[in-house]
């Protein structure tokens, strides 16, 4: 069983080792970091106030946690709902920005975008529930909560909890995002991406993109991207060449590889304009695969979701 000591040092040790757990709840609850680190905090706090015997009533420490955290995940969606109505264009999920070709680490944010869960193209899905279907398919899909504590977080009946897990779990089976492909694959798709434009090939790039395929942007209105869903390889291909005379192809020389939400993406810094190209924002672009394809481009320009990205 895991028993938790009443001792302060002995409960924040405890509480440590199921940090990183944590954060991979309120993450996929969320999608943003800020919220999830917020949740953390807010639970240690909720758990440190409890009196010793309550403390010593706690039989699964773990479990408690992620239950609490759904808690206050949910009220957080909630309340994010309004705000998102506010939005200017489409909303992404915060990028989860970790370095690429470097041996693989226990940091926790490394750890917990190994989970295919808390990949762009899940998480895009995922926000399109309502806060109680996304609370109820997560806590239990994913982390094996018992219907019985997700009703009692969602203050609703076992049977209304698992409906709103159904309905989660349909509309994501619905959506279909795309797989995580191979990092190999991921790489050659994007190398042949950026040859193509580089060369001007209207015709390779609309070849190398899914005929579903689609580029979201987010900015929030703060930086250059798209302002609506580009759809189409045609569409885009043309989009990104715009782009590109727009910027000057030598901005393609300062790109980085880096990995967000665990996928191959391309990192640019914030370039001054230089009397001919207009300025270029920070920008991650990561990518999804479907049949060896490029079958979702996700932009993210809003500044406020770069700041752990420190070009």
């Amino acid at each position: 069983m895991d028993d938790v000591t009443v001792s302060d040092t002995a409960l924040a040790e405890r509480f440590t080792e199921h940090r990183t757990h944590l954060l991979g709840v309120a993450y996929r609850l969320t999608s943003t970091l800020t919220d999830a680190e917020d949740a953390i905090q807010e639970a240690w706090l909720r758990l440190s106030a409890l009196d010793e015997q309550v403390r010593a009533d706690i039989r699964d420490l773990r479990g408690w946690l992620t239950t609490v955290v759904g808690r206050i995940c949910l009220d957080r969606l909630r309340s994010a709902t309004a705000r998102r109505e506010r939005y200017v264009g489409p909303w992404l999920p915060e990028p989860v920005i970790t370095p690429f070709g470097t041996p693989a680490s226990e940091d926790p944010l490394e750890t917990i975008v190994r989970d295919d869960g808390v990949r762009m193209a899940a998480l895009v899905v995922l926000d399109k529930l309502t806060p109680e279907q996304r609370v109820a398919f997560v806590l239990h899909d994913a982390f094996g909560v018992p219907f019985t504590e997700i009703a009692a977080t969602l203050g609703c009946t076992d049977a209304t909890a698992r409906q709103h897990a159904s309905r989660g779990r349909r509309a994501a089976a619905d959506a279909d995002p795309p797989p995580r492909a191979a990092l190999a694959d991921q790489s050659a798709a994007v190398q042949a991406l950026v040859a193509a434009l580089m060369a001007g090939d209207l015709a390779k790039v609309v070849d190398l993109l899914h005929p579903d395929a689609v580029l979201i942007g987010d900015s929030d209105g703060k930086a250059r991207t798209a302002r609506n869903h580009i759809v189409g390889p045609d569409n885009i291909a043309r989009f990104m060449l715009g782009l590109l005379r727009m910027y000057g192809e030598d901005k393609m020389g300062m790109a980085q590889l880096v990995m967000v939400n665990g996928d191959l993406a391309i990192a640019f810094p914030d370039v001054p304009a230089d009397g001919t190209h207009r300025e270029l924002n920070r920008r991650v672009a990561t990518f999804a695969l479907r049949d060896g394809q490029i079958a979702a481009m996700y932009d993210v320009v809003n500044p406020d979701k770069l700041t752990r990205y420190p070009a």
